[in-house]
């Protein structure tokens, strides 16, 4: 099993200029940074996962590095070459929901649902979907986001291992959705 992903990095960077948004918030990008949290990776094999050229690639390698969300953590020589190894410079970026990452919830779950839809019937007797509904005070949104943050970190944080990359997905969002009043009790 191998640390994930395999060099140093920040916990955390908040992003702060819109650069760093329009840099993040492009699928292609977004999906680079994602798969940088296994393993860094050179250009030619994030070409070779993501199928695209590796010319468009490194096009959306700089860009994220100019932003300051990805940077060279190693190189190593192949043949004349000197290949570079990318990496991300935090663990987790943290953002508002402004500018490009407007909409982003309904996107992601979006794609999270167009995913488990498509899964092979092998697969899909794997997936386990629950939902609850919770009437909590204004105040405890921020604690239960922030719990829900930490369990995604650290799930996506184990060593790697086993066949199959699993997704976890969870949201904490305000429904429209109406509630029992308060019970009278009994007596």
């Amino acid at each position: 099993m191998t640390e994930t992903p395999d060099y140093e990095l920040a916990d955390s960077l908040e992003l702060s200029t819109p650069e760093q948004y329009r840099a993040l918030f492009e699928d292609m990008r977004t999906e680079i940074v994602m798969l940088l949290l296994e393993r860094a990776a050179t250009t030619s094999e994030l070409a070779e996962l993501l199928g695209r050229p590796k010319g468009t690639v490194g096009h959306h390698l700089k860009v994220l590095e100019e932003a300051g969300l990805v940077r060279v953590v190693r190189t190593r020589k192949v043949r004349a070459l000197e290949a570079k190894y990318y990496g991300r410079t935090a663990r987790t970026f943290y953002y508002q929901a402004i500018n490009e990452a407007r909409g982003l919830s309904q996107r992601t779950l979006a794609d999270v649902s167009a995913e488990i839809t498509q899964l092979p019937a092998e697969l899909a007797d794997q997936v386990n979907v629950n939902l609850r509904y919770a009437r909590i005070p204004a105040d405890r949104v921020a604690e239960w986001n922030e719990r829900v943050g930490d369990l995604l970190v650290e799930f996506g944080t184990q060593p790697r291992s086993g066949e199959t990359t699993y997704g976890l997905a969870i949201a904490l969002y305000p429904t429209g959705r109406n509630s029992l009043p308060e019970s009278e009790g009994r007596g």
